[in-house]
């Protein structure tokens, strides 16, 4: 671990390289106690990362998964949408289980809220859709953002002022009730965040004055990613995305940080491919095969508890995240789960009427023409729970972590056999 870290520089960056749910809360947990800032600079509560220390399991939603080591701050960045009553459940469900959070949470005051209305809109406007549902998690998520894009979204810092709180609110409430026939009552919102304040104003925080700060005083910083880069809303498959930008360049209009202050970046790629929702799925498998994949990888999402979608390693996928935000290395979660596979997959192109595509088209005609070129590996029958070096993995095991590695352009560092902290193979 300490030979990865200094390789990449004090301020380091992990991010999903699929659909999400490739297993960056593991790796957040397993190095965060060498940073001592660990920040969120994008989405929601939609997001899941499911940590287990000694068979004990902590499920993150919005705080920063690295919070488990105790002198860690988690820092929530401006570039987040907040439900306050999300929030401060998961502060208590976490404290419940053990966790002191206490005087350890920065709340940008720049982040934008989640009302209740948010969430009504959302499942409304998602039902709406009929049979073209994209599959949101209906937690407000997107119309919080959509708000925020058309400036009438309601911020951290407006708490502060209550008069004009309540006045964006019930403007808000009125606007949306007339817009989309809803019966939304803005004094039931106004309530609930005045109920809610005086737990939430000691985080309160300008996080981007914070984090200049820590740079200066050479504090190590880790940036923790939620779900993943092809669920981008400008480089993800579109419309089938989330509403903000999670690849690298959103770490730094998130956080109101200079590109420059990011050492590394660490990719996380799941050792098969999955997705929660609708969407593109170029290597999806609906058969014995996609059904093991969920079974044996227990595929169902931290936060929704949807079943995944499964599929083979897609190398295109990868290798179009590697390039387009200058990944480092990669980190292969749930090798083990493939354990017992006579066969294994791995799509290596895309060709659509002979034109070879380097990344997922997004329009439904171009995606029921695509053809896929895979290449075949042998499995392996070995448990692979114990193991702690890459040498005595399965020569087979070996053969197909290294072809992921020439595959994806991108060495792999970090392959994870089983869902402990403790179960991870440092190269």
């Amino acid at each position: 671990m300490q030979q990865l870290l200094s390789n990449l520089g004090p301020n380091v960056a992990i991010m999903g390289t699929q659909w999400g749910d490739e297993g960056k809360g593991k790796l957040v947990d397993a190095i965060a106690n060498k940073f001592e800032i660990i920040c969120r600079s994008s989405g929601g509560a939609n997001a899941g990362h499911t940590i287990i220390v000694d068979g004990k399991k902590f499920i993150f939603h919005l705080l920063p998964s690295g919070m488990l080591h105790p002198n860690s701050i988690g820092l929530i960045g401006n570039g987040t949408v907040v439900s306050l009553t999300d929030l401060i459940k998961e502060i208590k469900d976490l404290e419940s289980m053990g966790l002191d959070i206490s005087g350890r949470i920065k709340l940008s005051l720049r982040a934008h809220l989640i009302l209740d209305y948010h969430k009504k809109i959302d499942a409304e406007l998602e039902n709406r859709k009929g049979d073209e549902k994209i599959g949101t998690t209906c937690r407000g998520i997107g119309p919080a953002y959509a708000d925020k894009i058309s400036r009438i979204g309601i911020r951290c810092e407006d708490l502060l002022d209550k008069d004009l709180l309540r006045e964006k609110v019930i403007q808000n409430c009125t606007f949306h009730s007339k817009n989309l026939g809803l019966d939304l009552n803005a004094e039931t919102e106004i309530k609930q965040l005045i109920d809610v304040l005086d737990q939430i104003k000691p985080l309160l925080c300008d996080t981007r004055f914070y984090l200049k700060n820590a740079f200066k005083e050479g504090k190590k910083i880790l940036f923790e990613g939620a779900q993943a880069h092809h669920l981008d809303i400008d480089h993800g498959t579109y419309p089938f995305v989330t509403s903000s930008n999670i690849s690298a360049g959103g770490i730094c209009t998130g956080l109101g940080i200079p590109p420059k202050q990011i050492s590394g970046i660490i990719g996380i790629a799941k050792s098969y491919t999955t997705r929660v929702g609708s969407g593109p799925f170029p290597t999806e498998l609906n058969d014995e095969n996609g059904k093991y994949l969920q079974d044996t990888g227990h595929e169902f999402g931290a936060t929704t508890g949807r079943p995944r979608r499964c599929g083979w390693f897609d190398a295109v996928v990868v290798r179009d995240v590697v390039d387009l935000n200058g990944i480092d290395c990669l980190n292969l979660t749930k090798l083990d789960v493939l354990s017992g596979m006579n066969e294994i997959k791995i799509a290596t192109q895309y060709f659509l009427d002979d034109t070879e595509l380097f990344s997922v088209p997004t329009t439904r005609k171009a995606n029921r023409k695509l053809k896929i070129k895979y290449d075949t590996f042998p499995g392996w029958k070995e448990n692979l729970k114990g193991i702690n070096k890459f040498e005595k993995l399965p020569i087979n095991a070996q053969k197909y972590v290294l072809a992921i590695e020439n595959l994806t352009g991108c060495p792999v560092k970090v392959i994870g056999i089983g869902a402990d902290r403790s179960n991870l193979i440092y190269r």
